[in-house]
């Protein structure tokens, strides 16, 4: 077919003479598409003045649509990622509207993005998509309403307009014209799905039994024409329970695209993003039924993605990302915006890193305010930038004093799954509220992961695994001035030989 397109096209060149052209251009040569054009990545594409061949056309197309599979893999992480959520609790039994929580803390069982294991931990998918819901919230919780584009709509308890007292939101859906009740604190949303995500801390001697049945008492999420007589609220304890709620890294991973379109209506998510999805063939109210051809190239598209947040994640190129230039630990929220802005423009890689490895969002996150919430740093290296290997012993040290006002901790996390250290200890790090825990004589503290505790460092030492990455977050709750001005600095991981 090339070659018979090619002598057509000089047949005709010799058949036409060549004639004066009273109103010819001077066309630029970089305006120009030469005949053949050389490529590395298509090859050779050729055209017949500017006609693309049908070959061409085909090289060019599946390139199209293997770019577009991978930008709505990167861009769409945000809300696969929610979708990953709501489906593991569906997986446990939990409806929308019903409540998950961790009444006994959580283990590395549950497959979660960076969750801690010190925190009791409440969620529910919040759906509005029959009409106005409340949520009735007890005092002492902190928390977050994202909606199903994994933007945020509100905090809820001590940061919330509850103010940590308590009291009861109506969530509406922005076009609905529910005459909202005196009483409610009033939240609109573009959406139907949407997190719920609480927290609340143990008692001062760890026990989770009291403020398990304090939020049990108080917590009830019901439609707002119920709220004469609110239902009993269902509540399912998913301590230890081996269960998922993250998404897919493989084709897959286009369905749950798929799925989060459906359950929610039409503007929910940005035109951008939804015509990344159409133009693969992802439409709301449509069967999804890629064909061959297609479903190599999402194949294709999900694993190029996966490795580029991978990359992303834990290898960034950007050094906007650290917090110094001489320590390995880094956040994506370095530019201290929720939104990923930085002078107008969307730091595309802050956004996929952040909700490749975690979740929940909140401006609380990017800048609590000093001596109240928390503060996050992530490093997967060691000082030499070298991985963290789970068969290798490291040590790190944080000068004194260590600016956190409550307490501060250390989480390792699966290089795979994001989730917690899959090990023999229930708790996958090390905090300082630990019993025993060893301080050094300067007031500093030297913490020791490896898979097994050096003689003497037993209480300050996290186990990792032989064979397995790991990556660290490191929190302080509470966090001080010398944090937020830089002025201390924890230091990085250093191999114990």
């Amino acid at each position: 077919m090339k070659t018979k397109l090619l002598l057509a096209a000089a047949a005709t060149s010799l058949a036409i003479p060549a004639l004066g052209q009273e109103f010819a251009a001077d066309v630029p040569d970089n305006v120009k598409t030469p005949d053949v054009v050389e490529t590395e990545t298509l090859g050779t594409l050729e055209f017949f003045d500017g006609m693309p061949s049908q070959e061409t056309t085909q090289k060019v197309f599946d390139n199209l649509d293997l770019i577009r599979a991978t930008t709505a893999f990167l861009d769409g992480t945000k809300i696969a990622s929610l979708r990953g959520m709501f489906q593991g609790y569906e997986d446990v039994g939990a409806q929308p509207n019903e409540i998950v929580i961790t009444e006994t803390l959580m283990d590395a069982k549950s497959i979660w993005l960076t969750p801690n294991t010190t925190t009791i931990y409440i969620g529910s998918n919040v759906d509005i998509s029959e009409g106005p819901m409340v949520i009735q919230v007890p005092p002492g919780l902190l928390g977050l309403l994202d909606d199903a584009a994994f933007d945020y709509v509100a905090d809820i308890g001590a940061l919330g307009a509850d103010k940590g007292k308590g009291g009861k939101y109506l969530l509406l859906h922005n076009d609905d014209d529910t005459p909202v009740p005196e009483g409610y604190f009033e939240l609109r949303t573009k959406t139907y799905e949407h997190w719920l995500l609480l927290r609340r801390s143990p008692g001062t001697d760890g026990d989770t039994a009291g403020p398990v049945a304090e939020i049990k008492a108080g917590l009830n999420v019901y439609p707002l024409s119920a709220a004469d007589n609110p239902p009993e609220e269902t509540f399912i304890n998913v301590s230890g329970v081996q269960y998922n709620t993250v998404h897919a890294n493989n084709e897959d991973f286009y369905e749950e695209i798929h799925v989060a379109l459906d359950n929610n209506p039409v503007g929910a998510f940005a035109p951008e993003i939804v015509g990344v999805f159409a133009s693969i063939g992802i439409r709301k109210g449509e069967a999804f039924n890629p064909d061959e051809r297609m479903q190599g190239i999402l194949r294709e598209g999900a694993a190029i993605a996966n490795a580029t947040a991978r990359a992303i994640t834990y290898a960034s190129r950007d050094p906007g990302v650290y917090f110094y230039e001489d320590r390995q630990w880094n956040s994506p929220f370095q530019r201290q915006s929720y939104e990923f802005l930085e002078n107008g423009a969307r730091i595309l890689d802050d956004r996929t890193y952040f909700f490749y490895m975690a979740t929940g969002i909140t401006p609380a996150m990017t800048a609590p305010p000093v001596g109240s919430g928390s503060v996050y740093a992530m490093t997967a290296r060691d000082e030499t930038g070298a991985y963290l290997d789970g068969s290798k012993t490291y040590k790190v040290t944080l000068p004194a004093p260590v600016p956190a006002k409550n307490f501060w901790s250390f989480m390792l996390y699966s290089g795979q799954t994001r989730s917690i250290l899959e090990t023999d200890q229930q708790s996958g790090g090390i905090d300082s509220n630990r019993d025993g825990i060893r301080q050094n004589d300067d007031g500093s503290f030297t913490v020791y992961v490896g898979p097994k505790a050096p003689e003497g460092w037993e209480n300050n030492w996290a186990q990792t695994m032989p064979g397995k990455s790991f990556n660290v977050m490191m929190r302080l709750y509470g966090p001080l001035e010398p944090w937020f001005e830089k002025t201390w600095k924890p230091g990085d991981f250093v191999l114990v030989e």
